[in-house]
């Protein structure tokens, strides 16, 4: 019998390759469908791309020097924490070796980590020291926090305090408990988070402050014979129905940096928004500094206190013009209220 006519005779399933049916079965089943490792395979790249895809959004308004819409801005807040999605999307590239998502990969984490350098000027000023000036600012949450806010104030000695959501109650409070160490106040009276305060321990005069939904007050301070800029900031926050108003309050804080370069200018507050906020580095880009990012504590976490500072993201600050060189930055935990208190020590420095 010829070989053909033998191997033709034998039982359906004899003769096979082992090595051949054992690839096979690894693939697919009885009915031909995939076999559960190319399933999952599959099911691990298409997470990956979905993570990939997410990120990306975010990324890709960040590179574009916009807050976009909707999620993007709340998403933008917390930036850094997207490195965790990149890189578990990036493992399961490499697990399941799709290597065109592993490039993809490594480009968002590579983009993510150059954003995540701090933002901003960082020069000194040329003229000598003529004053040093110890700010705080503080959001006290309705009021509930105004108790402790006073215990730091009398603890740090400030000689600048910016309170926000300074509601009726915590302004009564801060007349009795502060009148006498902090006799220069310029407010914005309101209820709720509405009401804000400016203390002083050295004259002001007011001015106009910034429109908004929130009191934003503002003042011109005599600091040793020297004219400083005030401004308090606490624009909206950018809730998915008020990104629009949100971007429009953060454009009148930085249009009311941008009147006067000539005068040295301290901007504090809550400004709802981080340095990877466009409309935030619009204000940086007036000529304004990140106090804290000059101490090197750029990324330190105001908000929420509860979660803070492992877990959170820095949105107040204290902007100075570049008159100023800061030299210490703290963040204090006070009780009954969703932020921590920034407290900065800076210098004044006369014309060069």
């Amino acid at each position: 019998m010829r070989a053909s006519q033998r191997q033709a005779s034998r039982p359906r399933g004899e003769g096979r390759d082992l090595d051949t049916d054992t690839a096979t079965d690894q693939w697919t089943d009885s009915g031909g469908r995939p076999a559960p490792r190319r399933a999952g395979r599959r099911f691990a790249r298409g997470c990956a791309g979905l993570l990939f895809a997410g990120v990306s959004g975010v990324v890709g308004c960040r590179l574009a020097d916009s807050d976009g819409v909707t999620p993007v801005p709340q998403l933008l807040a917390f930036l850094p924490w997207l490195l965790v999605p990149a890189g578990a999307g990036l493992l399961l590239t490499l697990l399941t070796r799709w290597w065109a998502g592993a490039v993809w990969g490594v480009a968002l984490l590579g983009l993510l980590a150059w954003f995540i350098e701090p933002y901003g000027r960082t020069g000194e000023p040329a003229g000598p020291p003529v004053a040093e000036l110890r700010v705080l600012t503080s959001n006290v949450e309705f009021g509930q926090g105004t108790d402790e806010l006073v215990s730091a104030v009398r603890r740090t000695k400030p000689d600048l305090v910016f309170v926000q959501e300074c509601e009726y109650a915590c302004d009564a409070t801060l007349r009795r408990e502060l009148a006498a160490a902090y006799p220069h106040r310029q407010a914005v009276e309101g209820g709720g988070s509405e009401g804000s305060v400016i203390l002083s321990t050295h004259p002001l005069e007011a001015t106009p402050g910034v429109p908004g939904t929130m009191g934003m007050p503002g003042a011109v301070a005599d600091v040793r014979g020297h004219a400083v800029r005030l401004q308090l900031a606490h624009p909206m926050p950018p809730l998915p129905d008020q990104v629009g108003l949100w971007r429009e309050e953060l454009d009148a804080l930085r249009d009311a940096a941008a009147e006067d370069g000539e005068t040295p200018t301290v901007l504090a507050g809550d400004f709802n928004a981080s340095q990877d906020h466009a409309a935030f580095r619009r204000i940086l880009d007036t000529g304004l500094s990140d106090a804290a990012r000059l101490t090197g504590a750029d990324r330190t976490a105001t908000w929420p206190a509860r979660t803070a500072p492992a877990f959170g993201v820095q949105i107040d600050h204290v902007l100075v013009s570049d008159d100023f060189t800061a030299h210490r930055a703290r963040f204090l935990d006070l009780a009954d209220t969703d932020h921590r208190a920034l407290v900065v020590d800076l210098t004044l420095h006369g014309a060069g």
